[in-house]
């Protein structure tokens, strides 16, 4: 969750001023957490608070609308804003990266890749239940899931793969690849960023170096590498304190469970 977090904050100066190079500070003082982090942070509340009578897919529900409402400026595309503010609101066949980016905390959550992915496509069909959306949120989940329990890149890969092709490389794309808010336009990049890195900053350095909505690509790719490599202790350190509020509250009860504090 972490990384995920992380990688929004790093990214968020860039998605409306593209970078295509990896040269970049690390932070800046206009970073900040945007609808990413905020729906991250959801996920993972919604994961505290599952075990009783309300179904996950209810408590979700919840959960995003209440805390979208306290951060009305965190950057929410225009009909998941409307559905922020509808009294039932029902999923919308959105095929969007939104679903991809806040499903990282299932990952840590669940005890097995079964689970993994049942949650993932839960958190996603609230809104997204566009065929791509749910495959979107799964192939991140289950990317985590793998990279946390021990899994090299090969299979990570190859687990991609069954959903989406990775038949590219960063460099072939760099100088073309543009903004691409759909799943099968960013998740695909986002999974390869992480696949081509040698730690975590590299990974949310590749990630922000093609362009396209590097916010997001950040966040997806600093899920996964997050849970392979680790956050050092130093980012940590940079990029912590942009994590605050109820966003904050949140990750640390749910540290405290799933991370070991």
């Amino acid at each position: 969750m972490l990384g995920a977090l992380f990688g929004d904050i790093i990214g968020s100066v860039y998605e409306w001023n593209n970078y295509k190079g990896k040269d970049f500070p690390l932070l800046q003082p206009a970073c900040r957490m945007t609808d990413d982090s905020v729906m991250t942070a959801a996920v993972a509340s919604a994961l505290l608070l599952r075990g009783g009578e309300d179904a996950f897919d209810a408590i979700l529900v919840r959960e995003m609308q209440s805390l979208g409402r306290k951060y009305p400026r965190a950057g929410y595309g225009a009909r998941f804003e409307k559905w922020l503010q509808t009294r039932d609101p029902k999923p919308y066949y959105s095929f969007g990266n939104g679903s991809g980016m806040r499903v990282s905390p299932v990952a840590w959550a669940a005890h097995s890749l079964e689970e993994c992915l049942a949650l993932g496509e839960a958190s996603a069909r609230v809104t997204h239940d566009h065929p791509d959306g749910i495959a979107g949120a799964r192939v991140v989940a289950g990317a985590v899931y793998l990279a946390r329990t021990g899994a090299g890149k090969e299979a990570v890969r190859s687990f991609v793969e069954g959903y989406y092709p990775l038949n590219f490389t960063l460099d072939q794309i760099r100088a073309d690849y543009s903004f691409d808010v759909s799943c099968a336009g960013s998740v695909p990049q986002a999974m390869e960023a992480f696949l081509e890195s040698e730690s975590f900053e590299d990974a949310i350095r590749n990630a922000i170096s093609i362009g396209g909505d590097s916010d997001t690509i950040a966040c997806m790719t600093g899920a996964v590498a997050e849970a392979f490599y680790g956050v050092p202790d130093q980012i940590k350190a940079q990029v912590l304190p942009f994590v605050t509020g109820e966003v904050r509250a949140i990750f640390d009860r749910f540290s405290e469970r799933y991370l070991g504090g």
